[in-house]
């Protein structure tokens, strides 16, 4: 998320201009009968106000309209913020999963008052917190857990003394959907309908990864071409919610509104990703019901600032807490041994510096496509800055096998619609189709002949993503416990030191990998990448099963394209364009 849409330092107002058309079009119909007379004249010191109800509007209804684009969107982001998780853990106790409670789950659940916590955190978070503190991200990930889930942490205050049952890694269920994302590569490759375009199951050609919310926002806004390019795949997140709920109200018997998830994530930007109509229990329920209030795979989503706000709240010190495992006592096992298996796997997936910062999904296609290619070579280019970077996977015989970018950083990403843009056709007689005018479109030529591109809105990935722990939280959080550590408070940092910053981010991020081959009996180091696959649909396919229901609806998501009538009679730029204009020079993302 872009510093214009930033949850922080809010300052500006919706003007006339760009009003509100919500209101407008909920005002309710006025009783013709009671209407004066037509032919009456009226001062305006006797006109008596109308007493109309208040307009409500949600997140679901701004998200909906591309009328205006101001902080209004960053507003009702905040109602997700580390206060609502405060009033959650304080308004409903913990439903016990054992009979040790005085009060059965049963009444709790009757009553509506017990809550299963279960929270996600991305491996970004965990780094930014290492970064912070000084620590590995195995470290991290200790404390974390020590916060969420341990005696020192959240359960030692609040009204309930309740806290998170379980912690995930949402890089399990990342692993997932990169399997998955790469077979949908090689479907579309492998079906003549695909390529074309024309089969509603796959997306087009080349493949856009749409892991990126901020990139879906901006796609859905104001490309709708891009929308059949688009992975089908839910992100880690939307995945770890749709797995969570599921199984843990199947296991335990209770309704998924009865279980409350929070995310921990990188970017403001989840915020409007789990309030997404798709990504809702009613997307996957087998039985249908009109009276059913549809319930979020997400409830609530929370950044790495935020978690800083969320441990001061309670008055707890983050870096005080206990660098190592809970005990056992504090981490029941999952309900189900199999899943239990998957989701708390002993060894963690591997981060290197060639699949990146932002989840690896190219990278493990063209690891993928490789193995199944015997003696073929992945060739790389730098495109024009760091953030573009274009990819060959080449055969023995040194002929192209596929082709495949990375694209970060909204002024990259603009470049890259520009190249998918349909053909104009000339308005002549007998004009041939010809292509969009660019410099930048022209130059690189077209981008039809990836196979698959990833995208984030973020410059240099998802750790530079805008909920992360910027240098002066840094400097704040540790003034007192790392004197020395970090540069004084004070002064503003400059532009060498906010790129010192994000490479130590960055080392953090990828401090995973070398935790990971000191673990002992870690099994998963030995298997090859068709066989860690093979593994993970195995799991996939016992969920589905487990379930009953299809995995094209636990795994699988739609988009939509974003119309309004606001503006389309002006002929002046509306305020969507001058935001995106704003956000291309400033190098962020949505």
């Amino acid at each position: 998320m872009s510093a214009i849409l930033s949850a922080d330092d809010l300052n500006d107002f919706i003007s006339p201009g760009v009003a509100c058309i919500k209101p407008v079009e909920t005002l309710p119909v006025k009783d013709a009968s009671k209407s004066d007379n037509p032919y009456e004249v009226t001062t305006e010191d006797k006109v008596e106000p109308e007493n109309l109800p208040p307009a409500q509007i949600s997140l679901t209804d701004c998200l909906a309209c591309s009328g205006c684009v101001t902080s209004a969107e960053a507003v009702l982001i905040s109602l997700q913020s580390h206060a609502e998780v405060l009033n959650t853990l304080d308004a409903h106790p913990e439903l016990p999963l054992s009979h040790e409670d005085g009060r059965s789950a049963h009444e709790l659940v009757t009553t509506n008052e017990g809550r299963v916590f279960v929270a996600s955190v991305s491996p970004q978070v965990r780094a930014s917190l290492a970064a912070t503190y000084g620590i590995t991200e195995k470290e991290a990930t200790y404390l974390i857990h020590q916060f969420l889930s341990g005696p020192q942490g959240l359960k030692a205050g609040g009204k309930n003394g309740s806290g998170f049952t379980w912690v995930v890694d949402t890089n399990v269920l990342r692993e997932a959907v990169l399997a998955l994302t790469a077979d949908e590569v090689s479907e579309t490759l492998t079906c003549n309908m695909g390529s074309s375009g024309t089969d509603g199951a796959l997306p087009k050609r080349p493949i856009l990864s749409s892991a990126c919310p901020g990139w879906i926002c901006y796609a859905e806004k104001t490309h709708p071409f891009i929308l059949p390019h688009l992975s089908r795949l839910k992100s880690p997140q939307a995945l770890a919610g749709t797995f969570l709920k599921t199984v843990l109200g199947k296991s335990l018997g209770i309704s998924a509104s009865c279980i409350w998830h929070l995310a921990i994530m990188p970017c403001f930007d989840k915020k409007l990703e789990a309030s997404r109509e798709e990504l809702t229990d009613a997307s996957w329920m087998s039985a249908k019901d009109e009276h059913h209030t549809p319930v979020r795979d997400v409830d609530c989503v929370i950044t790495t600032r935020e978690l800083l706000s969320l441990a001061s709240s309670r008055g707890i010190s983050l870096p005080n807490l206990p660098l190592k495992p809970l005990p056992q006592s504090f981490t029941p096992p999952f309900p189900d041994k199999t899943l239990n298996g998957f989701l708390f796997a002993k060894s963690s997936p591997r981060q290197t510096a060639a699949a990146g910062t932002s989840g690896g999904y190219l990278h493990h296609v063209l690891e993928t496509f490789q193995a199944r290619n015997p003696g073929s070579e992945i060739v790389t280019q730098r495109g024009r800055n760091a953030d573009v970077v274009e990819y060959v996977l080449m055969s023995s015989e040194r002929t192209p096998i596929l082709k495949a970018a990375r694209y970060y950083g909204f002024r990259n990403i603009q470049n890259l619609v520009r190249k998918l843009k349909p053909a104009r056709v000339s308005r002549l007689p007998g004009g041939n189709r010809r292509q969009p005018v660019g410099r930048a479109a022209a130059a690189a030529g077209s981008g039809t002949d990836y196979a698959y591109v990833e995208v984030m809105a973020c410059p240099g990935g998802c750790t530079n993503g805008g909920g992360q722990i910027r240098i002066e939280d840094a400097r704040e959080a540790t003034s007192n416990t790392q004197p020395g550590e970090v540069p004084d408070s004070s002064s503003k940092p400059t532009p060498h030191e906010q790129r010192t910053w994000l490479a130590r981010v960055d080392e953090a991020y990828y401090s995973a990998e070398s935790d990971s081959e000191h673990e002992v009996g870690n099994q998963s180091q030995s298997l090859s990448i068709l066989e860690k696959e093979d593994k993970v649909h195995s799991a996939l396919r016992y969920w589905s099963d487990f379930m009953g229901i299809p995995l094209s609806k636990l795994a699988y998501t739609t988009y939509r394209e974003v119309e309004s009538d606001v503006g389309k009679n002006q002929p002046a730029v509306n305020d969507t364009t001058r935001v995106v204009e704003l956000a291309g020079k400033i190098g962020g993302g949505w």
